[in-house]
């Protein structure tokens, strides 16, 4: 099993959920932004130049969500409820809620604070990106109440939008009134497999 990775990208939730399952792997290591990955070796694999890719066998998949159904579905079915769980529902609504909610906004601030030259960025853009992704922290933050993780016990839902969750702190989101999201991205930056995808 291959994982065409960068770090601080969400291929880190793929070695994540590869380490927490503990799946062999090898990784074919870029840097975002790096020439490779829009160069023809590797948009043949993922036409869009974008990590992560996840290679096994015969099947080539991108996108971080969905690679993590894959994997929970032929690997660790306990990480993923089926329709006949009680918190089925619960566990789709959180899966989804990452790149749904909370990375336009962090995509948008990113853009506006790391990718564009000083000379093209817009502080007003930036701004409003930054309010917007509060405002989508704070329904997890209320939902995270009495909660260890998103949907009862640990699902490949924490290691996608925890995984949001963790880079939003990061990158300067106000997590001042956010104490159970501020305890809940606290124990996942505990996990060894999260620590060993960050360092990968």
């Amino acid at each position: 099993m291959k994982v065409y990775f960068a770090p601080q990208s969400r291929a880190v939730r793929t070695v994540w959920l590869l380490e927490e399952i503990g799946l062999p792997y090898e990784l074919e290591k870029f840097q975002l932004g790096q020439k490779e990955m829009r160069a023809p070796d590797y948009t043949t694999i993922n036409p869009n130049g974008r990590v992560p890719t996840l290679v096994d066998g015969d099947v080539t998949i991108s996108e971080s969500t969905a690679i993590a159904q894959y994997l929970a579905a032929k690997h660790a079915p306990e990480l993923a409820p089926g329709p006949e769980a009680g918190n089925f529902a619960e566990y789709l609504q959180w899966l989804h809620y990452a790149e749904g909610m909370i990375m336009p906004p962090i995509n948008n601030y990113v853009v506006e604070t790391v990718l564009l030259p000083p000379e093209r960025r817009n502080d007003e853009i930036a701004m409003r990106a930054l309010k917007l992704l509060n405002r989508t922290l704070a329904a997890v933050e209320h939902h995270m109440e009495g909660r260890e993780f998103l949907a009862g016990d640990f699902t490949i839902a924490d290691t996608i939008t925890g995984h949001a969750v963790i880079m939003a702190r990061r990158l300067g989101a106000d997590f001042s009134n956010l104490p159970n999201l501020s305890a809940y991205a606290d124990r996942l930056e505990a996990r060894a497999a999260l620590q060993a995808a960050e360092t990968a």
